[in-house]
């Protein structure tokens, strides 16, 4: 990283230069195509020069397809004369999932490659035709991996192009934006630190940012130590400056500036990614899934858009409990009804696992509470004592209840799911990410068991034999939905979820959520921890809406 950051600064510094020697010393293509022109184009477009000896000594910046792909080729950059060649791609290639393409693929090589020594860097400028404000890059192509992988860049807004460094005598190149880093846009300040520190809501914690001011080019380097803007109420705001750091680059009187933001230092997430992207792998053109399967479909017509190992039999774990009370609630409960618990129906958990490890609500036999209260316990908290209690006063004898679930299911047409009890704590409850999708697809149409899932907290009083009550705060075992940042920073709104653990599979669990207008339902199921089941559906939800989109 720390390389990588020298080649940054070092392409800042000599930007200047490269300004005038782009525009002085050059060889063109005899051509008059515009960028949206190659865009739109289905077929290649090639261009190639000969560059002599007397060529390579003074140095030269070759030019195609009307400037919009340049090589900066200065002295020592070449021993010997080469042919330089440049092409538009108009070819199937796969790209990184997450990122939006905003320049044609393009491919150069010089024919010689004795002439070229790989060990010297040199520049590439790529012209993008369209006013954005993400945060953009150059990649190459890399055939070994099937991945994209990242070059130092520096974008310039306003020129609409981005310079990078490569040291390839030949690739496959791009520019790619994500769209959910905003790069460019308005700055404000405020009082925290008193440092050279700023609030993102892109960038984690710890994370160095340059700054410049686009009105007079002035820069601060900032360290990120806080959250924020809400991008909900100030949709063009980039970050928050701390305001010692602001009067750095304008004066405090001007409340809010024009800013482009580069990261310098970005920390990994809790997969190795940096920006979504991993250096061993790069950026891929679907999501990396560990988890033993996965899948994410269109909530509309059950169609898969993403799958891996996703008709696997497998244990679902506490995913059941969404099957469960799906048939509680078909037997029409009355919520605000106040039953009794019994301490039998905690032995029937004792069944499949140590009490001691089983999730539950800590209640006596005896003590009262409402249908409505076991009902965000099961489905909340994941309490297990809560669900055998359900399918105690549902009215239904347990083995007639159990029979219901695996009806349900069936009546669906899915092949590889069935239940032997109510709260997937046996490993004989088993599904296949697929059918648990379907079924979920139509579980969600009791809006209330849906908003049931999707809560972060609820809380309760149950009341003992002698009139006493004792507090029940129950917290949703999904942290997307306890802390709400993932929806925030990807302006969607998550309409249900379960997790579930066991053992025998490890961690699984499943999110729907919607986006501008559209739904998709995500599982994944044998996570080995929970910190991976949560950023793999993330990704699985993510990659979905990418593709409806599309």
């Amino acid at each position: 990283m720390k390389k990588k950051i020298k080649i940054i600064y070092g392409l800042y510094l000599l930007s200047v230069f490269l300004l005038v020697f782009f525009s002085i010393s050059s060889v063109k293509a005899a051509d008059d195509v515009v960028l949206s022109d190659l865009l739109a184009s289905t077929a290649n477009k090639k261009f190639s020069i000969n560059l002599d000896e007397s060529t390579i000594a003074r140095g030269y910046t070759v030019t195609s397809f009307n400037d919009s792909l340049k090589l900066s080729l200065v002295p020592g950059i070449l021993s010997s004369s080469t042919r330089v060649g440049c092409e538009v791609l108009n070819e199937d290639i796969p790209t990184p999932w997450h990122l939006d393409r905003i320049s044609p693929f393009y491919q150069f090589e010089f024919f010689n490659k004795a002439s070229y020594d790989n060990h010297k860097p040199f520049y590439i400028q790529v012209n993008y035709d369209t006013e954005t404000f993400g945060y953009k890059r150059v990649f190459f192509y890399d055939k070994n991996f099937s991945a994209w992988r990242e070059l130092p860049t520096t974008d310039f807004p306003k020129e609409k192009f981005v310079r990078s460094l490569i040291h390839l005598p030949y690739a496959r190149i791009a520019v790619f934006e994500d769209s959910s880093i905003l790069a460019v846009g308005k700055a404000s300040w405020y009082k925290y630190k008193g440092g050279d520190f700023t609030a993102s809501p892109d960038y984690p914690k710890g994370s160095r940012l340059r700054v410049y001011n686009l009105d007079n080019g002035k820069y601060v380097d900032v360290t990120v130590n806080d959250y924020g803007p809400d991008r909900r109420l100030h949709p063009d705001r980039v970050i928050d400056l701390d305001k010692v750091a602001f009067t750095k680059i304008a004066s405090v009187g001007e409340g809010i500036i024009n800013v482009k933001v580069e990261p310098l230092n970005v920390a990994a997430d809790a997969r190795g990614q940096v920006l979504g992207i991993k250096a061993v792998t790069g950026a891929l053109a679907s999501p990396e899934i560990k988890s033993k399967a996965a899948v994410v479909i269109n909530k509309k017509d059950g169609q898969i858009i993403f799958g891996q190992n996703a008709t696997t039999s497998l244990p679902l774990a506490s995913l059941s409990k969404m099957v469960a009370l799906k048939v509680f609630f078909d037997q029409r409960p009355t919520l605000n009804q106040i039953v009794e618990y019994k301490i039998k129906d905690e032995e029937y958990n004792s069944l499949y696992t140590d009490l001691s490890r089983s999730s539950k609500i800590k209640v006596k036999d005896g003590d009262k509470m409402t249908i409505e209260d076991l009902v965000y316990s099961a489905l909340v908290g994941s309490a297990n004592n809560a669900v055998e209690s359900l399918v105690r006063v549902s009215g239904l004898e347990r083995n007639v209840f159990i029979t219901k679930m695996n009806e349900f299911v069936t009546s669906l047409g899915v092949t590889q799911t069935k239940f032997i009890e109510p709260t997937g704590l046996s490993e004989e409850n088993k599904t296949s990410a697929y059918d648990y999708a379907i079924i979920i697809r139509e579980v969600l149409k009791n809006p209330f068991q849906a908003k049931v899932s999707a809560t972060s907290k609820y809380k309760f009083d149950s009341i003992d034999a002698k009139g006493i009550k004792t507090p029940h705060p129950i917290y949703n075992t999904n942290t997307f939905l306890r802390d709400g940042l993932f929806a925030l920073e990807n302006n969607l709104t998550l309409t249900s979820s379960k997790t579930g653990y066991i053992d025998e599979i490890g961690y699984c669990l499943m999110t729907s959520a919607t986006q501008d207008g559209q739904e998709v339902i995500a599982v994944v199921l044998g996570a080995t921890d929970k910190t991976q089941s949560l950023e793999e559906i993330k990704d699985l939800l993510l990659y979905g809406f990418k593709k409806l989109k599309n």
